[in-house]
């Protein structure tokens, strides 16, 4: 399992930080094999909405060599999803298995053609900006239309993360990670 998480300027942390933190128990706890991921951007360092500056080890790799992609939102991602040069870089991930987004990060896998004839959700802010992108909004936190996953606000990563890692193993397995990361809140089989 070998993961891309498209990283930009202006993004939300949590957004990124609370799917990463879940999904990357995969590879501590051996649960998967080979799992490994790339911190992916257009550049080598971006900045989040916060300030914080974040180091980039891949710029602009291929993303077809990836079987997982994450992107997060933020407010930029209301101008990204017209940048034409970023949403073609996203399109050499047409044929990764598995697209997740939390957050705006949708209005991107949007915008690169991804939620096509598939339900989704975002941030209940952006439910209108997601509407031509998709088929059918859902106003719930987890949505999974096949093999995309996406959530909605914020902290609704940390759910979707835990989600993912119980639909790619099992219940046994999402529990143990939800347990060492003190996160009780989760339910197994909650968004199947």
């Amino acid at each position: 399992m070998k993961m891309a998480f498209v990283l930009f300027d202006q993004m939300t942390t949590l957004d990124f930080s609370g799917f990463f933190e879940a999904v990357t128990w995969l590879k501590i706890l051996n649960a998967m094999d080979n799992v490994s991921w790339d911190l992916c951007s257009t550049k080598e360092e971006i900045k989040d909405d916060r300030g914080m500056t974040i180091k980039i080890n891949h710029v602009r790799p291929d993303l077809s060599a990836y079987n997982l992609l994450f992107i997060p939102g933020g407010m930029a991602t209301r101008q990204l999803q017209y940048d034409k040069d970023f949403v073609s870089w996203l399109q050499t991930a047409q044929d990764v298995k598995y697209k997740v987004s939390v957050c705006t990060g949708a209005l991107l896998l949007g915008a690169a053609g991804f939620l096509s004839e598939k339900r989704a959700t975002t941030n209940p802010s952006a439910y209108e900006l997601l509407v031509p992108y998709c088929s059918e909004v859902v106003k719930e936190r987890v949505v999974r239309d096949g093999n995309v996953f996406t959530g909605g606000g914020v902290s609704t990563s940390i759910d979707l993360g835990l989600y993912v890692v119980e639909s790619l193993t099992n219940a046994e397995i999402a529990n143990k990670v939800k347990q060492v990361m003190d996160y009780p809140y989760y339910q197994t089989g909650s968004f199947m």
